[in-house]
């Protein structure tokens, strides 16, 4: 494997995790993100990462360890994010309709900070999705970094909110966004020099299997709850629909199915 294609999927998990401070000029630049738009873009994710990890990622996973393996490896994949998860909680504000003007207790910087933690450590395991994807196909790749970059940028809305409301400082709310963003790539690079010495056909089988109950888990747990939490809830059905048909025809196109 050249030293271009792991820099290649080394930026992909850049480019999602950066995702966030998308969310973060949002949030510092309108009152309140469409609900439309964030209801189909956190659908169409899902139905991206739901689509991709059955169809490709479970997939090349049986066909490089066998079924028994392959299945292991994606329920610890869900487990290990359903432990994190659990130990380290995150919401999205649009779940309890905080509106940042009301917003003026200095603890909102404290829950700010904690929110940016928890968002940075569920961004750890995102990024290995994206990099493992792109070592195993770079359209694979491609796809699973846009998915996990669309829903990043309600995470970055989650933090700037109110880290902006507490301390009124556009340029820290930004930075702490940004900060939890780059979990992702962080990930990405431990996950490149721990895995790169041993970086089999068998152990990418693993890890790809494993990633698929990952991301899996990302989707059914947070962005179709957080997607319908809108009140746009046909939208966001319409918008998984969209996402999968779209994976469909573009695996289909580039003939990796």
């Amino acid at each position: 494997m050249d030293n271009l294609h792991i820099g290649f999927a080394l930026l992909l998990s850049l480019l999602a995790g950066l995702a966030t401070m998308i969310g973060s000029i949002l949030s510092l630049m309108v009152k309140k993100p469409g609900p439309k738009f964030l209801t189909l873009s956190l659908g169409f994710s899902a139905g991206v990462m739901i689509f991709v990890s059955f169809v490709e990622l479970l997939d090349q996973g049986i066909r490089s360890i066998g079924h028994p393996f392959a299945y292991m490896a994606f329920f610890i994949g869900m487990g290990l994010i359903f432990l994190i998860d659990n130990l380290v909680p995150h919401d999205y504000m649009a779940e309890h309709n905080v509106d940042k003007k009301l917003c003026k207790n200095v603890n909102l910087c404290r829950t700010g900070f904690f929110l940016a933690i928890g968002i940075t450590i569920h961004n750890f395991p995102e990024g290995m999705a994206v990099f493992a994807g792109a070592l195993s196909n770079i359209h694979i790749g491609i796809a699973i970094a846009i998915a996990i970059a669309l829903h990043n940028i309600p995470e970055g809305i989650a933090v700037s909110v109110p880290v902006y409301a507490a301390t009124h400082s556009r340029r820290k709310a930004f930075m702490w966004s940004m900060l939890s963003g780059l979990a992702e790539p962080l990930g990405a690079l431990i996950t490149a020099i721990f895995l790169m010495p041993f970086l089999q056909q068998n152990v990418i089988g693993f890890v790809l299997a494993a990633v698929a109950g990952i991301m899996v888990f990302i989707a059914i747990d947070e962005l179709v709850p957080v997607s319908r939490s809108y009140g746009e809830e046909h939208l966001s059905i319409v918008g998984l629909m969209a996402g999968m048909i779209v994976m469909a025809v573009s695996l289909w196109l580039l003939g990796c199915c």
